[in-house]
């Protein structure tokens, strides 16, 4: 049995990342990037107006804690997070 820190499998990884941004800021647009743990993340959304940007990256990163907690957590790095609002 090999023990492969890819699974979930990256694309089903990517959709997860996805959804539980989406769930935690409902409306927005979000692109995720990445494999083997490390991903770059990119959220436009209304919800980020007036905010500072540390709260606007606390707002994302709440919403993917689940899957960065824990030894085995497929999620080990956010390299680049961008939040910005809509145009």
């Amino acid at each position: 049995m090999s023990h492969d820190h890819h699974t979930p499998a990256d694309g089903e990884l990517l959709a997860q990342i996805r959804e539980l941004v989406q769930e935690a800021i409902p409306g927005a647009d979000v692109s995720v990037r990445g494999a083997g743990g490390r991903f770059e993340l990119d959220v436009v959304s209304a919800e980020f107006a007036g905010k500072r940007t540390l709260a606007k990256h606390r707002m994302v990163l709440q919403a993917i804690a689940p899957l960065m907690k824990g030894d085995a957590a497929p999620v080990h790095a956010i390299d680049r997070l961008g939040t910005t609002v809509p145009e």
